[in-house]
């Protein structure tokens, strides 16, 4: 088995933090996709990866040599609801890497089996969302998203159980850290102090280490996590990008998407817009996402309370400022993404009523919120877009050139921004269901186009092409679904 140079911090915590446990083997592994580039900026040998060794390892049949499995302890709230114990209940840390740009990242197979946080699971993936969290979360890498990567995909030869016997596999994801807002309510439940503190060293050590200059870490680190949450979920705003389970569990600390269940990209702009089959009261539809994202930080604020001051009542003060700081963290770079969606590169006092009237009028005109922004950032034919003089935007783009005159930059510098900023193609949702259905019959040429499209999604390729175009009445997905 070749070396894999592991540096494993979290295993090097208290074991409250944790259960050691190795993955459980499987049947017949076979490589369906190995990330190369991926692998390499790892530093990992790409052809190890892709050799019988290497699969072996992806599924989980052998655990290489300075490993250290464990599955991670976390709570969580879940769609509002208190569940005092969740954790790793089909994924498992093999151990932790220092990539080529000196960060530490996490590698863990999901759908790796049984752990004790499994609460009755079989522990295990299907095929679905394994192709589905690799190509979306790559996809979202691929825009600019801070989010977990995905090193592998590896078939089983097993079948796993949900509404039918489907095709088991294990994605490989690699993030900055899988630690959560969560993970800090679990020891919070269990009035564990010394752990939280423990928790708060290792994760301003390893994600924001200038929060332990600061004359109150605690304090840095709450303020850094609230303004990391901000940007991330504006920058899912610009895109259209909904999560489908923004629970406390799935709130990464260091500010990445993490956890790529029921989610979805919008294709016609709907603000209420929820795609999860269990939202049933949208609670993490599109235009919650940013109030949710600060209700999760709130709970972290509480986790923190105790080491944010001795006396409460001043620490409740500051857990407070802190997370009123949200919405103007929030604000400024929604207001800067969705700038530079419309070619400006100066602020005006106007620019957020710009913004929500170009939305207003997408929502009512049931536009694609993808192809809106695109149209706008490429368009040729002036006469006859939805931003022509007649068309249903035309009265907004009016406003939006007399905007676009106070720049001290050309239209050319205007446009150069827009189609930087405006992918041609997302993962839309018919595709994504279509490519899980060709693998499930066998047949994965579907998956490796989308996904080779996806790798450059602002190219001038792609626009026109079918894979940017919005799915037809009869290839419209209303609902997600989570693997489990």
């Amino acid at each position: 088995m070749q070396a894999i140079n592991f540096s494993n911090s979290y295993a090097a915590l208290p074991e409250v933090f944790f259960a050691r446990q190795p993955p459980v083997a499987v049947a017949s592994p076979a490589l369906i996709k190995l990330n190369d580039s991926l692998a390499q900026s790892l530093g990992l040998d790409a052809d190890f990866l892709a050799s019988e060794n290497g699969i072996a390892m992806l599924s989980g049949n052998v655990v290489p040599d300075g490993a250290d499995p464990i599955a991670m302890a976390y709570a969580g709230h879940q769609f509002g609801n208190w569940v005092p114990q969740l954790g790793d209940g089909r994924a498992i840390l093999l151990g932790e890497v220092i990539d080529k740009q000196g960060i530490r990242q996490d590698i863990q197979l999901k759908g790796a089996g049984r752990t004790p946080f499994s609460r009755g699971g079989d522990g295990r993936n299907w095929l679905g969302p394994v192709l589905r969290e690799y190509v979306i979360s790559e996809a979202m890498a691929m825009l600019g998203v801070p989010t977990t990567r995905s090193l592998a995909a590896v078939s089983t030869g097993e079948f796993v159980f949900r509404e039918a016997a489907m095709p088991g596999a294990i994605l490989t994801r690699v993030a900055r850290s899988h630690v959560r807002v969560g993970t800090f309510q679990y020891f919070v439940a269990r009035n564990n102090i010394d752990a939280i503190k423990t928790l708060t060293d290792h994760v301003i050590a390893r994600h924001y280490p200038e929060a332990a200059e600061a004359e109150n870490a605690a304090l840095a680190l709450l303020q850094s996590v609230v303004i990391a949450q901000a940007k991330l979920v504006a920058h899912w705003q610009s895109i259209g990008f909904i999560h489908g389970v923004m629970n406390t569990d799935n709130c990464s600390i260091s500010g990445d998407t993490i956890d790529y269940g029921p989610c979805a990209f919008m294709d016609t702009f709907e603000a209420a817009k929820v795609f999860s089959s269990i939202d049933v009261m949208k609670r993490y539809a599109y235009q919650n996402q940013p109030r949710v994202a600060q209700w999760n930080v709130m709970n972290l604020a509480q986790c923190l309370l105790d080491l944010l001051h001795e006396d409460k009542d001043i620490g409740i003060e500051l857990a407070q400022e802190a997370i009123n700081s949200f919405e103007d963290h929030f604000i400024a770079a929604y207001t800067n993404r969705m700038r530079a969606k419309l070619g400006l590169l100066e602020e005006s006092d106007d620019d957020l009523e710009l913004i929500t009237d170009l939305l207003a009028t997408m929502e009512s005109g049931k536009l694609d919120f993808t192809i809106s922004f695109r149209t706008l950032a490429t368009r040729k034919d002036l006469d006859t877009d939805i931003f022509a003089e007649n068309g249903m935007l035309g009265t907004w783009h009016s406003r939006w050139q007399q905007r676009l005159s106070l720049e001290s930059h050309d239209m050319a510098r205007a446009q150069q921004l827009m189609r930087s900023s405006n992918p041609a193609i997302i993962p839309r949702n018919h595709q994504v269901e279509a490519m899980i259905n060709a693998a499930i019959a066998g047949d994965f040429s579907p998956f490796e186009t989308l996904n080779k499209a996806l790798q450059n999604p602002f190219d001038v390729e792609h626009d026109g092409s079918e894979l940017a175009a919005a799915p037809l009445a009869s290839e419209l997905v209303t609902q997600t679904f989570c693997g489990t």
